[in-house]
């Protein structure tokens, strides 16, 4: 299929999701086509997620406003249009598949809560990450409130969402927003494509076990035998003798 605001390039089992909107701005057609795209991904074992650009610039307010406007006051309207972008960023978090948000120049709102959606974040020198909704006089809706406190903790997680203040590249690797800073965009994007490439040649059954236990919400004992019983499950004589080697 082919898109107006992403495209999709694959390379072997590693596939790449460019948002090529103007500024990677997430407008009603980004919306559209992000879960479209997602169905595009069979046979990939690893996928990494970057702007044309920069990251991007968050919801294209401009292109979104007459949908707002007519939901305001309307719980059903205004889920209605929510709806669409949920699909976009809890689809990307619930693919099977290890995703890597390659973070360059600014990081705003929405495009900061699609990068939350993703596993790893690497980032540039020059990445900028901003959750400023509660300026506009809005709420973050899209999950950066859940993840972020499970990826930077309270403290951080309420500076962002309360303060709307950005943060800069070297301080989102020192609170563990990004685990990578590379000093160029194309060092970040070569990096991004070699560590998807190495995680696409690791047991896929293994790396998806491993994303549904660390994205289930469950109290301590239970996470624990989800974890058995995922090993119970799709565990292989070959799994088995690699474990032996050791």
């Amino acid at each position: 299929m082919n898109f107006e605001t992403v495209s999709l390039t694959r390379t072997g089992e590693v596939a790449t999701l460019t948002i090529t909107a103007p500024k990677s701005a997430l407008g009603p057609l980004f919306w559209q086509e992000m879960p479209q795209a997602l169905t595009q991904l069979q046979g990939v074992r690893a996928l990494v997620v970057r702007g044309k650009e920069q990251f991007s610039v968050g919801l294209d307010v401009k292109a979104t406003a007459a949908g707002l406007e007519g939901a305001l006051g309307n719980r059903a309207r205004f889920r209605a249009l929510v709806a669409p972008m949920h699909a976009s960023i809890e689809g990307l978090a619930r693919l099977p598949f290890p995703v890597i948000a390659a973070v360059d120049g600014w990081c705003i709102g929405a495009g900061l809560e699609l990068a939350l959606a993703c596993d790893l974040r690497l980032g540039s020198a020059a990445a900028r990450f901003s959750l400023p909704e509660v300026r506009l006089g809005i709420v973050a809706d899209l999950g950066g409130l859940q993840r972020l406190p499970r990826l930077v903790g309270q403290g951080w997680a309420r500076q962002l969402a309360l303060t709307g203040e950005p943060l800069d590249a070297a301080t989102a690797r020192q609170i563990g927003l990004v685990t990578e800073l590379h000093d160029t965009p194309e060092q970040l994007y070569a990096r991004a494509a070699e560590l998807a490439g190495r995680l696409a040649g690791l047991p896929a059954a293994a790396l998806e076990g491993t994303k549904r236990v660390l994205n289930a919400e469950l109290p301590h004992q239970d996470s624990l035998m989800m974890a058995v019983d995922w090993n119970a499950d799709h565990m292989t004589p070959e799994a088995l003798a690699s474990v032996l080697k050791r």
